[in-house]
């Protein structure tokens, strides 16, 4: 057994005193899907352990600039909300793809997000809504846009003192889809997810956001793609020649679950069914 110590702080402060004593060798609790089994198997061996669910940051919050979510929020809360459904259904549909049940109800957005899985299901999202992420410190708050804040595979730009204390989401224009393929039809990792947003007058695209997961070694924004669209006549072809561009710019490996191979011919199809879905149009191909 791994000798550490454990904490439950009831507010925010004393939180990030804790933090910013263990420089690092403390780890963040919240539903521990992802971290208990790392500390079980010996792969995460900090001297401490903080346990966050006494916080307060279990909360759907709105107002005129927004969702606002807090990062103890669990992943099944997030599918039944009716506000996190009507402002920014993507969520619920990537939430409802997400794991099982059981861990649905015990594992938050705030881990999935700080995991820095290139495959977080709830982080492709995220990219196409231009989430922002407010991080605490015994310093105050920052906040740093969702593309700006993983740096690789399980690393990010929070510092070792800094707690994800929420995530917000500005007002969402358009419609969005979120595809998600894995090795079985639910309960599983991702070989790749792609999420879209498109915002359209009549045919014409005035703004497109399309995100991949599980194809490089962070969730990725794809610009070349999204500029193929942003001012552009919405057509068939045109969609099809987008997919091809968004996975053109992805670096996928290949693991256990795909090859590089595969995800970039499935990726391909999976990419035209989602801007198919957020452009309005029946896919077809």
């Amino acid at each position: 057994m791994i000798d550490l110590n454990y904490y439950a702080p009831t507010n925010l402060d004393e939180a990030v005193q804790l933090m910013a004593g263990y420089k690092g060798d403390l780890k963040v609790l919240a539903g521990g899907t992802d971290l208990m089994p790392k500390i079980n198997y010996y792969e995460n061996t900090p001297k401490a352990v903080m346990y966050v669910g006494g916080l307060g940051l279990d909360y759907i919050n709105s107002d005129n600039n927004g969702l606002i979510i807090g990062a103890g929020t669990p992943i099944a809360k997030i599918l039944r909300s009716a506000a996190v459904a009507k402002a920014a259904p993507i969520l619920t549909e990537a939430a409802e793809q997400h794991s099982s049940p059981a861990i649905r109800s015990v594992g938050t957005i705030g881990g999935n997000i700080m995991n820095a899985s290139p495959a977080a299901d709830m982080v492709v999202p995220l990219f196409v809504l231009d989430a922002s992420l407010v991080l605490v410190s015994g310093g105050g708050e920052r906040t740093v846009k969702i593309g700006e804040f993983f740096t690789g595979p399980g690393k990010t730009v929070c510092a070792p003192d800094e707690l994800l204390k929420e995530i917000r989401v500005p007002e969402v224009r358009g419609k969005t889809a979120f595809i998600k393929l894995g090795k079985r039809k639910a309960q599983v990792l991702s070989v790749i997810s792609v999420g879209v947003r498109i915002e359209a007058d009549g045919a014409k695209c005035n703004e497109a956001r399309i995100a991949l997961g599980s194809v490089a070694p962070t969730v990725i924004r794809c610009p070349e793609a999204e500029a193929l669209l942003k001012g552009a006549q919405i057509t068939p072809d045109l969609l099809c020649k987008a997919a091809e561009a968004a996975i053109g710019a992805s670096a996928p490996i290949d693991d256990v679950r795909a090859t590089a191979w595969y995800r970039k011919e499935a990726g391909t199809g999976i990419a035209r069914q989602a801007l198919f879905a957020a452009a309005g149009l029946e896919y077809t191909y």
